[in-house]
């Protein structure tokens, strides 16, 4: 791995941690607020217990911490020569990010070195000016809650006009796609930036007016057996979704997941790359899908 484990997340958390301990500020609630603000969400399972139990003697039982210093954690070069590399990806550049620290970093990879696969082609043009340009007036209205007149082509090809609240931004590796999920009249509305023509700041949007969507179409429940580093690789590889993680028993975890109707082929595809470690209990419907991939799977392999 280019990253050491030691300046990951689960690292970062522990830093906080340390940095409320070590001014004798730490209580109990403080620190499950840190780990599930700075870790993953199963690391609430994991980390205050090592902690409260001293199998880590960084801080006791009183959160008290015989460490004297605040921790620091810099960047390595390789490091930072992947931090550049990723800064050239057009899809990152979309977000303006600053480079400060990196000015005579030389990247790790060249872009077309890194080759993507198992996605669609037609993605998103996001080297057009144009494209750009709509994307980060997004980015603006949802920075400064403002609305927008959106103006852009259906599936059919009709053109549609929208004043909408600006909700939030999904990207589908999938389909190497961004789409906008938005209120419009008290309704959810996804638009592809693909397809918009035009974006158009307009007033702001009062408090009242804006009512989070909750854009959770579907849920699937899943069982976890936490075999060669299972739940890690779980937990990044649906790090876009929201979930809940419940630990059953020693090695034993049940998941839900929420995703978007239209991402079920996305999200089958990813459960069974996981093999016998992940069983998938409800819905029905996500159930009966993956016991007929496996038994086309199995004839086929019979059929060779």
């Amino acid at each position: 791995m280019l990253f050491s484990e030691i300046y990951g997340s689960y690292f970062n958390a522990v830093a906080y941690i340390l940095d409320r301990a070590v001014s004798g500020t730490l209580t109990g609630g403080e620190l499950s607020s840190i780990v599930q603000a700075t870790a993953f969400g199963e690391s609430l399972l994991t980390i205050p217990s090592a902690i409260m139990e001293e199998r880590w003697p960084l801080v006791d039982r009183n959160l008290q911490t015989p460490i004297q210093n605040i921790p620091t954690m810099p960047l390595t070069t390789l490091q930072k020569q992947w931090l550049k590399t990723l800064l050239q990806d057009p899809r990152i550049q979309l977000f303006s990010p600053s480079e400060d620290g990196l000015e005579n970093v030389e990247p790790l990879y060249a872009p077309e070195t890194i080759v993507y696969y198992d996605r669609y082609t037609d993605g998103d043009p996001y080297s057009d000016p144009d494209y750009i340009g709509r994307f980060r007036t997004i980015l603006q209205a949802m920075k400064e809650k403002k609305k927008i007149r959106v103006r852009f082509h259906g599936h059919r090809d009709n053109r549609h006009a929208y004043n909408c609240i600006p909700y939030k931004l999904e990207y589908s590796s999938k389909d190497d796609k961004f789409r906008l999920l938005t209120s419009y009249q008290g309704h959810l509305l996804t638009i592809n930036v693909a397809r918009m023509r035009s974006v158009k700041l307009l007033e702001p949007y009062s408090e009242e007016e804006f009512r989070p969507v909750n854009y959770r179409e579907k849920s699937l429940v899943m069982e976890l057996t936490d075999e060669r580093n299972a739940l890690e690789r779980v937990m990044l590889s649906f790090s876009d979704l929201e979930k809940e993680t419940v630990k059953l028993e020693r090695r034993h975890y049940r998941i839900t997941l929420w995703y978007k109707r239209d991402d079920e082929t996305e999200i089958l595809i990813r459960i069974l790359s996981f093999g016998p470690v992940l069983k998938v209990l409800s819905p029905d419907s996500m159930v009966r899908q993956i016991s007929e991939r496996l038994e086309r799977q199995f004839r086929y392999q019979q059929d060779q």
